[in-house]
């Protein structure tokens, strides 16, 4: 095993993640308030399940999004 390489695929991997993650919950909590299902005040629940195939891993990562 290369540690190197262990680490920039990684840190791709997780880039990707938070770039995803990032823009579909900013869009989600945008049409939300729009539409009137949030004021926009909120500290809204959050977890994210972390798996990776062949490892057996499987992590719940939990926190919160706030809104104000």
């Amino acid at each position: 095993m290369n540690e190197e390489v262990l680490n920039v695929s990684v840190r791709k991997f997780l880039k990707k993640v938070g770039v995803t993650s990032q823009r579909e919950i900013e869009q989600a909590v945008r049409a939300a308030v729009a539409d009137g299902r949030l004021k926009g005040n909120e500290a809204l629940p959050a977890k994210v399940t972390l798996t990776v195939a062949g490892l057996g891993l499987a992590v719940d990562i939990e926190g919160a999004v706030e809104l104000e």
